[in-house]
């Protein structure tokens, strides 16, 4: 076979394997890593050998280097200034003194437990210190946990990436280089990460403005300059120092993030294409080259140390450099127990497994099989577990309050009060400049623009908040606001009022309210002051009589059911709702007999009051 045919077949049979383990990896929620580690293994020479990333050579090393750089970038490019700023002591403490802890703790591991000479069990541990972002962030996308809790995870993924790579490579040099002083040592990790943080700093502002000037250049032109900018600072920061390169892209990704320009979605979704893309390709060829052999003969020891890693090392550093924030005792022991490693770790080892081969020193093919164990066994004794581990803890973001309303409307200016009544915070947003005004006058937060802007829905505090209601008007305009909301940010309710006609996907926007629920209708009852607000709470002996009699009211059109509290979170009523025992509902009577009111035992009263406790309403059915 022609030898450039067959360098061909290899990188085709990658991709195709890689994106499929990615397509299984979407359809069963499970990190992707877990099939990319099986498939790489089963395509490699101890498996089906069909692949031989040997075969590539030096090319292997430039296709690593090149798409950590990507994936780096597109890590700090996800990374948000302002949600950063609210856990930005634990993360500072997290990338350094955490740093420091795991440094030290997995190298007694190594030593001690895996056997390994001191020197190799520091490097092994220096290679450990990173959490992947490939790994952590399609898992918070499918566990969708407290949007704190994920900042910080995405953000340690991100920084310590850079810093625990310029680690490693510090730690080899000291091996190879034994006449190094401590200080020498010090001063080329700080050195590194200052050239680095430098280069991409200065080159991500040089971007960021070229792009907002550039108005001549498409939108599809500009995302592959901002790649050319990407791998250009990439290699003068390695050119400059080496190994400085990761810090570099990471600091461009977070300043062109803060530049907020104005095709920046655009951006985001082509750079995560692009590294879903570069993944699947590393772990398939990394995992392909690796020997099980080397990995059962590292024996009972080195799965001990990864145990003590994972459960002594990460949860003592996590109490320490979270020490004197404000979250909860479930946040830290959720972010103790989600610590996987991902590329970084995968690539940096199998470099180094290289060259302490080239410079004949022993441990190079041990180190490579334990790092991808620590791979392994946090993949899948972490991530297959985050989702019921977030549950039992209950910090899950479908626990998250706050509403974010589309639309000044009285009935959206009704919900947001009541949101607000029940301790919830709530923004609204319109485009009608004395709607807004109105929602202003009732002590809302009020955000006058479109609610199809991504950055708008941004400063609305969107991506922290439980519930994203479009409440305009007109029902195909909420679907459009609904659905761009559901893609671009998942929130963990998405609702919208529209007709029965045009039924969206149920697991993206749900239709609040009911089919036959007129919103211009129930705006005008509530302007002309022809409705009442009442609370209700469901009991299980008198659950079907209950549901009848309101049922009842709902088809004659009397009574919109307005807000859910259940399990201690406040919901808005969707159409398909089945009430159960313990659900407090809170709702809308309106009716132009007055007899009808009348007929209600317990008090009644005014959404003007709204601020007030509201009382225990039965709802009794009209003849």
């Amino acid at each position: 076979m022609d030898e450039s045919f067959a360098l061909t077949l290899q990188i085709v049979i990658t991709v195709l394997a890689g994106i499929t383990a990615q397509v299984i990896a979407e359809f069963w929620k499970v990190p992707s890593i877990v099939f990319l580690l099986v498939f790489g293994i089963a395509l490699g020479s101890d498996g089906l050998d069909i692949l031989h990333p040997q075969s590539l050579g030096i090319g292997l090393e430039v296709l690593v280097a090149l798409s950590v750089a990507i994936i780096l970038f597109d890590g700090g490019l996800n990374l948000s200034g302002r949600e950063l700023g609210r856990v930005s002591g634990s993360l500072r403490d997290l990338v350094t003194l955490g740093t420091s802890i795991t440094l030290v703790g997995g190298g007694m591991a190594a030593h001690w437990l895996a056997e390994f000479p001191w020197p190799i069990a520091f490097l092994y541990a220096s290679l450990v210190v990173v959490t992947g972002p490939t790994v952590v962030g399609p898992l918070l996308k499918q566990v969708s946990v407290d949007r704190r809790v994920a900042t910080l995870l995405e953000g340690e993924g991100v920084l310590i990436d850079p810093v625990g790579a310029i680690l490693a490579v510090v730690v080899l040099n000291t091996i190879v280089n034994r006449q190094a002083s401590a200080l020498e040592v010090v001063n080329g990790l700080f050195l590194r990460l200052g050239v680095g943080a430098a280069i991409g700093i200065a080159g991500g502002l040089f971007l960021s403005f070229f792009l907002k000037k550039a108005d001549f250049i498409s939108d599809e032109l500009k995302n592959l300059v901002v790649l050319a900018g990407v791998w250009g600072l990439f290699g003068l920061s390695q050119f400059s120092r080496s190994e400085s390169g990761l810090m570099a892209v990471v600091m461009a990704g977070i300043v062109l993030r803060a530049a907020a320009l104005p095709d920046e979605r655009l951006l985001r979704r082509f750079k995560g294409q692009l590294t879903t893309l570069c993944v699947s390709v590393l772990f398939i060829l990394l995992a392909a080259d690796l020997s099980i052999a080397s990995v059962f003969a590292l024996g009972w020891g080195s799965v001990l140390a990864v145990l003590v890693l994972m459960f002594v090392v990460r949860p003592l550093s996590i109490a320490i450099c979270t020490l004197n924030s404000d979250l909860s005792w479930r946040h830290k022991l959720f972010i103790a127990w989600i610590a996987p490693r991902g590329i970084v770790s995968a690539s940096v080892a199998s470099l180094f497994a290289i060259l302490l081969t080239r410079e004949g020193i022993n441990g190079g093919d041990s180190i490579k099989a334990l790092v991808f164990l620590t791979i392994g066994m946090t993949v899948f004794l972490q991530g297959l577990t985050a989702r019921p581990v977030a549950e039992i803890l209950r910090i899950t973001s479908s626990s998250a309050t706050g509403a974010v309303i589309v639309g000044c409307s009285p009935l959206g200016r009704l919900l947001g009060r009541l949101f607000q009544e029940q301790g919830e915070s709530v923004v609204l947003i319109d485009t009608d400049p004395i709607a807004c005004q109105r929602a202003e006058n009732d002590d809302l937060t009020v955000v006058q623009s479109s609610g199809l802007d991504p950055e708008v829905l941004q400063k609305a505090g969107i991506e922290s908040i439980g519930t994203f209601m479009a409440l305009t008007n007109n029902g195909e305009v909420n679907l459009v606001v609904a659905r761009r909301a559901a893609e671009e940010f998942h929130p963990p309710r998405v609702l919208a009022v529209f007709s029965g006609a045009s039924t969206p996907s149920p697991t993206k926007v749900n239709q609040a309210f009911g089919d036959r629920f007129q919103v211009k209708d129930w705006n005008r009852y509530i302007e002309d002051g022809q409705i009442k607000l009442g609370k209700t709470v469901f009991k299980s002996d008198e659950l079907v009589e209950q549901q009848a009699r309101l049922q009842t009211l709902i088809d004659r059109e009397e009574l919109l059911p307005l807000l859910l509290r259940r399990d201690n979170l406040l919901q808005v009523v969707t159409s398909s709702e089945e009430w159960r025992d313990g659900d407090e509902l809170i709702y809308l009577l309106h009716d132009p007999r007055p007899q009808l009111l009348k007929r209600l035992s317990g008090g009644v009263f005014s959404p003007r009051l709204a601020l007030e406790p509201l009382p225990e309403v039965e709802v009794a059915a009209g003849k």
